[in-house]
Formats: C-alpha cells, sequence, structure tokens
C-alpha cells in the first residue's frame, strides 16, 4: 500500500491528449489538444507539473493556453490510490460558490478524466472530458460507452479514504448494476462493511466517448448530503469508479475508488 505521494508518482510521464467541452446534457462540444508533464526535479521530493494546450489542435505551434507548478506535497481535495487514480474537488459546498469534482483514472499508457461543474447556484452546468494517451506508446481510445456494457454482476474491492484519515479502508465488494428503457439507472455496491445505493431520480447518468460515465446531481447543496462520481472502463470486463461524498452540511466526507472485473455467467451443464 503506497503512500499519496508513491500514489501521485504513478502519473509521471508526457501525456499526449484532448480537452472535450460537454454541457450539462452531456452532448459533445470543442476540443483542444493537450500536452501534459509530469517529471521529477533535481531535489528530491520534487516533481515539475507542466500543461499545455493547444486552441488550433496545432502540438507543434505556440501554445493557447500554458501551465507550470511544482509539487512537493499535495493538498487535501487531492485523494490518491494505489493504482495512481484519484480524485480531488471542492472541500466544501458554499452558498453562491461554484463546485467542482475532477476524477482521474489511470490503466497502463491511458489516463481517462473527467471534471464536473456546478454553478454557483449548485446547478450541473458543463463538464470536461479528458483523453490521455502516453507519448510514443501507440494506446488507444475506448468506444463510447453503452449502458449495456455497464448492467450485471461485478466484483472486486473498494478502498475508501475518510476526510480525516488518509490511509485507504481496502475491503473485497459487489456491484449490481440495473437500468434500461424506462428503467432507472440504479447500482448497489455491497461490502463486508456497508451497502449503498447510487443513481436515482436526482442524479443525472451521462455515457460519454472513450467508455466513461458522469454520475452526478443536477443540483448540490450545502444542506443535504450527496455524492458525484465517474466510472471508466479500461477493458470490456473491468470497471472503474471514483466517488466523492459529503455530508448534509456540504462538507467533503469521504473518496472511494473502486476496482471490480464482470462476473462471468454460468453455462449450464448437463
Amino acid at each position: 500500500m503506497g503512500s499519496q505521494w508513491e500514489n501521485f508518482l504513478a502519473n509521471l510521464g508526457e501525456w499526449r491528449g484532448t480537452f472535450t467541452a460537454l454541457n450539462a446534457e452531456g452532448e459533445v462540444g470543442e476540443s483542444t489538444a493537450s500536452i501534459l508533464t509530469l517529471e521529477r526535479g533535481s531535489e528530491e521530493g520534487l516533481v515539475h507539473f507542466r500543461l499545455r494546450r493547444f486552441g488550433a489542435g496545432d502540438e507543434g505551434g505556440v501554445p493557447s493556453r500554458e501551465v507550470n507548478q511544482e509539487y512537493r506535497s499535495l493538498g487535501r481535495q487531492a485523494v490518491f490510490f494505489d493504482s495512481g487514480s484519484f480524485s480531488k474537488g471542492s472541500l466544501q459546498v458554499a452558498p453562491g460558490t461554484a463546485f467542482g469534482a475532477e476524477f482521474g483514472f489511470i490503466a497502463g499508457d491511458r489516463r481517462h478524466r473527467l471534471v464536473q461543474l456546478h454553478d454557483p447556484a449548485g446547478v450541473l452546468e458543463n463538464l470536461v472530458l479528458i483523453r490521455e494517451f502516453r507519448a510514443g506508446s501507440g494506446a488507444s481510445e475506448r468506444p463510447a460507452l453503452e449502458l449495456e456494457s455497464l448492467l450485471g454482476p461485478w466484483t472486486g474491492q473498494v478502498a475508501t479514504i475518510t476526510a480525516d484519515w488518509p490511509e485507504p479502508e481496502i475491503a473485497p465488494c459487489a456491484l449490481q448494476i440495473e437500468g434500461g428503457p424506462g428503467q432507472p439507472f440504479h447500482i448497489r455496491t455491497q461490502s463486508a462493511a456497508d451497502v449503498s445505493e447510487s443513481g436515482g431520480p436526482d442524479q443525472r447518468l451521462l455515457l460519454q466517448p472513450d467508455a466513461g460515465y458522469s454520475l452526478a446531481p443536477v443540483q448540490v447543496s450545502h444542506r443535504q448530503a450527496f455524492e458525484v462520481e465517474a466510472g471508466w472502463l479500461p477493458a470490456p470486463d473491468r470497471l472503474e469508479r471514483l466517488i466523492r461524498r459529503y455530508d448534509a452540511s456540504g462538507a467533503w466526507l469521504s473518496a472511494s475508488h473502486i476496482s471490480v472485473t464482470r462476473v462471468a455467467a454460468e453455462i449450464p451443464t448437463g
């Protein structure tokens, strides 16, 4: 079990991809090419971050936007798990203040990231889908997600980090995902310590390119508990979920990373 910093280092490298805008209904808008670099510095415990975005899509041209940052530590708003996958976002929902969450999945030479943004009134406003590929790897994008790819039983493990304790609690878990025409989308997650339900009329499911999805309330509030979620299928039989939970005062409560594989259907014998 790695430390937060060690898990963060799993994201080192040069990542080439695109930032794609989506509206609150999931409709795809403009995309811009990007190059993101995370590399160790000359000092121990230093990582350089550089993000370049290219408005015209020409990665050989002048960036339309560039961000440089140095990391020596990680703030409470970011939580990294053993695979390198992470979530980060607002620590407190406040009236008149925009609320946001980012979810980052990593598998081999791929990263799939999603940003969910709620406006100052708490209404889901837009999203940003970020599809990244390790430079020189030849990794490819996954197909657009279809609901049928999610349905059914899954099994694996859940790792949860709470706001007051940075070490993850890890437990085996099982999922049952249901939904379809005229039926609400529903995820039941069962572990040794907990049974939870996701989906329902208050949450909007958006299926996305690159085998990802967004699951978030249409409205968030500092007066009601809620959770926000993103998921990704890095392979047809493998599902990863990242969830951030907030309590009834709007304070960040915990974050979970769920990694599961599809339960194979039994073949009748005889």
